[in-house]
């Protein structure tokens, strides 16, 4: 279930637009159960030049990531054996490899669903290859081939490390803490993360948001759901109390903004 149309645009710095380049070198597993879905999927990522490994249900799936370790899973939700839903659950207790779920079914409830569970993108079929093309490229861009499985790079303490009470933002090795214990986040949680204390007090439309980190701008309000489930997680993971935030402020109608994080001496 697909449709050629549209092509995904990624807005630069200048402010034009212009189509999403792939990473090269990049492995990526895509996961459907309909064979010509899956050909069509494969044949089309292998042309931007993508390595790219398959499987038809979520066991397969689990086994394909294991002997892989792809850097980027496009993942159906509807699946036999075990669901989407189960495989990223699994995904998600052992890696942060970026996950992009693929469904026909199109109730927000179910976009949230799969967003919760930690899947950095969702895109409802039918949909054109050149959407998720570009939708891959702009996740995997922001993060670098391999950065799914490699390890924080060792750099010592100083600039870019930030400190509110207890909790430790490192920029340079892209990791939170508090008490000095490790906070688990995804590249796309720590990017967000990044992107509202980069400015802290300054409040960020969502919309603005999602085009920065997600590189498409909102065609309709589920759209923006993206980030409010992106920016729930965060709160769970960092707020003390989620529903009482002091971190990540939300600004009714417009978006969101944070606390001023103090410089670590």
């Amino acid at each position: 279930m697909y449709e050629e149309g549209s092509s995904m645009l990624e807005k630069s710095n200048d402010g034009s637009f212009s189509n999403a380049s792939s990473s090269k070198n990049a492995t990526i597993l895509v996961v459907d159960d309909e064979p010509a879905v899956l050909k069509v999927l494969v044949t089309r990522l292998e042309l931007s030049g993508y390595t790219v490994v398959s499987a038809q249900d979520g066991e397969q799936a689990l086994d394909v990531f294991h002997k892989e370790s792809p850097d980027l899973v496009v993942l159906d939700v509807m699946l036999p054996k075990l669901d989407g839903f189960a495989v990223c659950r699994r995904l998600r207790a052992e890696s942060i490899v970026p996950i992009i779920f693929l469904s026909a079914l199109e109730a927000i409830s179910e976009r949230v669903a799969g967003l919760d569970l930690g899947a950095d993108d969702y895109l409802s079929k039918p949909f054109s290859p050149k959407e998720l093309e570009a939708r891959i490229a702009t996740i995997l861009r922001r993060m670098g081939p391999g950065a799914s499985v490699a390890e924080p790079r060792e750099i010592p303490a100083g600039q870019g490390v930030m400190k509110l009470g207890e909790l430790v933002v490192d920029t340079n090795r892209r990791q939170v803490s508090r008490g000095g214990e490790r906070i688990g986040l995804t590249y796309t949680e720590f990017s967000l993360l990044e992107l509202l204390f980069r400015d802290p007090g300054k409040v960020v439309p969502r919309a603005e948001i999602l085009e920065q980190l997600w590189g498409y701008p909102p065609r309709r309000a589920a759209d923006l759901r993206v980030v409010d489930v992106y920016v729930a997680r965060l709160r769970g993971k960092l707020e003390p109390d989620p529903r009482n935030p002091e971190l990540i402020l939300t600004v009714r109608g417009i978006g969101y903004s944070s606390q001023r994080l103090g410089e670590f001496p």
